[in-house]
């Protein structure tokens, strides 16, 4: 005969049993590492890892680089990396070929300094990969590398990258994906600081689709931003597009800023590309800001501002080796602010000149327009593209601001807020603070995961302390949740003994 304990005990038991195999978080696992930790390198945990584990990496120490991330994640149950800092320095990851090489999908990267790999201090060849909060310099080659082959979507958000690239083939950052392997896949760059750089260009990209927002980039050996097809891939496979917002581009030498299209050792991208609300700052003798080369399809520019420190006008674009996806040249472009002589592209509208945007201190590098700046409450609302060639789901308003020749991971210190209608160029005169996150982008399911997954870590270590869970070293977060399950039971079992 059933009792009703004997019924409870099956609903309880039940329920414990299909909440382990149902939670995606059942089995994963917190990895510490460091001195005194459970694991001495991330080497050594690199191939025990599974979808939804951490591994917390302590800071103010130095690890061999060669680190190779081959077991993956999944897309709700991502494997984070994660430097904590110890005395307010991250873990520093150092030497090797490949100093961080992430061969497998669905990671979160945060909290390194990567350093010294003599081919590459970062190679990227997986998909689904966020790297953030990072510093990544001194790199004799590749600063940050993205494989032709098997590489799809990579965010980098808060990452500084300096004293990286060689020559003219090898980059600070230097991105591409697999067409076939990863249709749609995204290169996103946002809150960046790159700069002087060694070689190559500061940014340069191969990516089916690029999203550049909110970065300072300056001091490129060659172009600040060089966006082009990929290399040894037919044209009709995909088309490559860029839409680059809220940006500042500083020009130290002589070169172009930009180049779209094509560097000649592949075919043309025959792209779209959207320019809107960056601030470009040119040097004397530079070159033209954007350098078109081979097949485009459309290039629309909106609420720049472009000026040449110590004055002087400007080109903007350079159309000689130009070649027209639609047989027909495609340009837009509302209300840019240039100085006064400058040569700008007749299809623009409401084309602001000057002598002087006023910045609010050039000197210090303090972008904002100035109270009687005339870049104040003079750019457009809702710039449209040109007819016929509508960018694909473009950043609609700049929410934030590029950090001043530094990274800020606080993003309440670099919100966008208009008062009135939006100035022209990366900045508001009305100044910094607040903001909210862009909509549309799926950083803030995957933020919210992470604190999530933070808040459910230390949820579990309380519960983990009234009853241990030998589970093999390092094993802190399945241990605990375990823990809390067996100690339900427990709970459970007493009482009826009690009974």
């Amino acid at each position: 005969m059933t009792n009703g304990w004997t019924l409870r005990r099956g609903v309880v038991a039940g329920f414990f049993g299909a909440t382990l195999l149902l939670s995606p978080f059942a089995f994963a696992t917190t990895y510490q590492v460091g001195p005194g930790k459970p694991h001495a390198s991330l080497k050594a945990v690199a191939s025990l890892l599974q979808p939804g584990d951490v591994v917390e990496v302590a800071g103010n120490t130095t690890y061999a680089g060669d680190v190779k991330l081959t077991k993956s994640g999944t897309n709700s149950n991502k494997i984070t990396i994660r430097g904590v800092r110890v005395n307010g320095k991250r873990p520093v990851l150092s030497g090797g070929t490949n100093t961080l090489e992430v061969g497998a999908d669905h990671y979160v990267i945060e909290g390194f300094e990567v350093v010294g790999g003599s081919s590459r201090c970062v190679f990227h060849r997986g998909h689904d990969i966020r790297i953030r909060d990072t510093a990544v310099h001194d790199c004799p080659s590749h600063g940050i590398l993205g494989a032709m082959d098997g590489s799809g979507s990579l965010t980098l958000e808060y990452v500084e990258v300096y004293k990286a690239g060689a020559g003219d083939k090898r980059h600070p950052i230097y991105m591409d994906t697999d067409e076939h392997a990863h249709p749609g896949a995204v290169f996103r760059m946002q809150h960046c600081y790159v700069h002087d750089g060694l070689g190559g260009h500061a940014v340069k990209s191969r990516a089916e689709r690029n999203e550049i927002y909110y970065n300072w980039i300056e001091g490129a050996y060659y172009r600040e931003l060089e966006l082009v097809a990929p290399d040894g891939e037919a044209e009709d496979v995909a088309r490559e597009d860029g839409d680059i917002v809220g940006n500042v581009f500083r020009k130290t030498g002589t070169f172009y800023t930009v180049r779209i299209g094509s560097d000649a050792t592949g075919g043309s991208t025959n792209g779209r590309y959207r320019f809107v609300n960056n601030t470009f700052l040119l040097a004397q003798g530079s070159k033209p800001v954007v350098e078109i080369f081979w097949g485009i399809e459309s290039i629309e520019m909106h609420n720049n501002a472009f000026y040449r420190v110590g004055g002087g006008a400007v080109s903007i674009l350079k159309l000689t080796d130009v070649e027209w996806a639609t047989g027909k040249a495609v340009i837009g472009g509302q209300k840019n602010w240039v100085p006064q002589g400058s040569t700008v592209p007749t299809q623009w509208q409401g084309t602001i000149q000057g002598s002087n945007p006023k910045f609010a201190d050039l000197a210090a590098f303090d972008l904002r327009p100035a109270a009687d700046s005339p870049l104040r409450d003079a750019g457009a609302a809702a710039p449209a593209s040109p007819a016929g060639s509508p960018f694909p789901s473009p950043l609609a308003t700049p929410l934030f601001v590029p950090p001043a020749k530094k990274v800020v991971t606080e993003l309440g210190q670099l919100g966008r807020v208009p008062a009135g209608a939006i100035d022209i160029g990366a900045y508001e005169g009305a100044g910094l603070g607040g903001g909210k996150e862009e909509a549309g982008a799926d950083e803030g399911a995957e933020e919210g995961a992470g604190a999530g997954a933070d808040a459910d870590a230390e949820i579990g270590e309380e519960n983990a302390a009234g009853i241990t869970c030998a589970v093999g070293p390092g094993r802190t977060t399945g241990a605990a949740w375990m823990g809390a399950l067996l100690a339900g039971m427990a709970l459970l079992w007493g009482r009826r003994r009690r009974g």
